[in-house]
């Protein structure tokens, strides 16, 4: 089979390799469509990578080619996406359903052989089936969003409440349509980038503030008579919008960092002082899974999706490149700003 694989730094080559096969309690995938991960990144362009040579992508769409011996839940044919982690199922963490926490895990796509290519072998637990009624595109984005979910309900959410959401990518994008799924009353979006705000609108948000606004804080305030919102999920990892984050926060608020941080972060007296002061919960989020594995966010995805409630918007993708042309869609991240949107590599083109 055709692959993408990552010999080197700045080395990504469309050559070909060895077709997997299914072994007991495995499943081989005809790759569709795989996203490239902010993760993937570093790990070719900064030569990042556990090893090499390496076929990364985790984030993957297709159908069942082949079952192994044992395999009951899939059929050849199946329509599928992918579940990247692959949880020891004995550590402690482990035991109590906590599998993002597994330090002894596998990841498809960075610690084994991923999604850039023509086929991949995971165990049967690592895809969910999806409907006729859900894209192959829509395949590709179930991480993202089930990441999304995961991070909604790390808080103790409820409906009828105010949500900000800081940050309008495609994770604070799908965390806004799940707290309207589950009945946010007032939804607001923060970011820098007004076609963002814009798109946010477009899937339900109530309101957008753009933070480049001198008197963006006082809008934003005042939206809720000052007293701040009842949750608040940063999504962008960025510095700003984590120290952001407890300004917004309501009395008794629940703040969630789903975002993972590039650069170091430190807060001063009065800005850490608003956690004291205002008894807000604070938590972080990682990955997406819970018991059983791998858990209903995944299956939560896949119906939402199915029946339309949680939207995908045409502005999710960036572009389409074919996997004999991945080293140049590496090469367009070199350049910042020039990728606005997930750009999903076609396995079959």
């Amino acid at each position: 089979m055709k692959a993408g694989v990552v010999h080197a730094k700045e080395d990504i080559r469309y050559e070909e390799i060895d077709k997997p096969k299914a072994e007991p309690g495995k499943v081989v995938v005809k790759i569709k469509y795989t996203g490239i991960c902010g993760s993937d990144l570093p790990r070719v362009n900064e030569g990042t990578a556990h090893f090499f040579p390496i076929v990364l992508g985790h984030e993957f769409s297709g159908t069942i080619d082949e079952v192994g011996e044992g395999v009951q839940s899939v059929k050849k044919g199946d329509r599928v996406a992918g579940i990247p982690l692959v949880p020891c199922m004995k550590c402690e963490d482990c035991q109590k359903g906590n599998y993002s926490l597994c330090k002894h895990y596998d990841f498809i796509g960075s610690h084994s052989f991923g999604s850039y290519a023509e086929y991949v072998a995971v165990p049967e637990a690592n895809v969910v089936k999806f409907s006729e009624d859900v894209s192959f595109e829509k395949g590709a984005f179930f991480e993202p969003a089930t990441v999304a979910l995961h991070g909604l309900e790390r808080t103790d959410f409820k409906g009828g409440r105010t949500v900000a959401i800081l940050g309008g990518g495609t994770i604070g994008m799908m965390t806004l349509q799940w707290a309207k799924i589950f009945g946010a009353r007032e939804i607001v979006v923060f970011d820098i980038v007004q076609e963002r705000l814009d798109l946010g609108m477009r899937l339900g948000a109530t309101a957008g503030i753009n933070t480049k606004d001198a008197d963006f804080m006082e809008k934003a305030k005042d939206m809720t008579g000052g007293r701040g919102f009842d949750y608040v999920f940063e999504t962008a990892g960025n510095t700003i919008t984590m120290k952001m984050a407890f300004e917004l926060a309501a009395n008794k608020a629940d703040v969630c960092f789903i975002g993972t941080p590039t650069r170091e972060l430190s807060f001063s007296v009065k800005e850490w002082e608003n956690m004291n002061r205002k008894e807000f919960r604070l938590t972080g989020s990682w990955m997406s899974y819970s018991a059983p594995f791998p858990g209903h966010e995944w299956s939560l995805v896949a119906h939402y999706f199915g029946t339309g409630e949680l939207k995908f918007d045409d502005s999710f993708i960036y572009k389409k490149i074919p996997l004999s042309k991945i080293d140049e869609a590496f090469e367009m991240f070199k350049t910042p700003g020039t990728v606005k949107g997930k750009i999903l590599i076609d396995s079959e083109a």
